[in-house]
């Protein structure tokens, strides 16, 4: 089973660049046909799909975040990593990595880790 785990800082000042890394085990980021994704939850909100990064390392944006939005990834760590600049306040958020076969469905996430934009 596929396990992940995101790791970062959970405050961030405002117009720096959020850097969060996901942990991946049980399965490799390479696994043909598997999408890496990260999601995020403000508070009072809804999900909201942030981007993604495949297999053969093609990444997908949502744009309304594609100018300030990359993800990249490790293959020999098995990790993939957002990087999120100019942050805001708006910015504050739960944020989720999670995995699955397309980009539109996910079988499994991590637990989640609470970042708040404050100065």
């Amino acid at each position: 089973q596929v396990q992940l785990q995101e790791s970062g800082p959970g405050l961030v000042k405002p117009s720096q660049t959020l850097s969060l890394t996901c942990t991946v085990s049980g399965g490799s980021i390479t696994t043909i046909y598997s999408y890496w994704t990260w999601i995020r939850q403000p508070p009072g909100k809804g999900l909201e799909w942030m981007g993604a990064i495949d297999y053969s390392g093609s990444t997908y944006y949502n744009p309304s975040l594609k100018s300030r939005t990359s993800i990249s990834r490790d293959t020999f760590k098995n990790q993939f990593t957002l990087r999120l600049s100019s942050v805001t306040p708006e910015d504050t958020a739960v944020y989720y990595c999670a995995h699955g076969a397309s980009m539109a469905t996910y079988d499994f996430w991590g637990q989640g880790t609470q970042v708040t934009v404050s100065s």
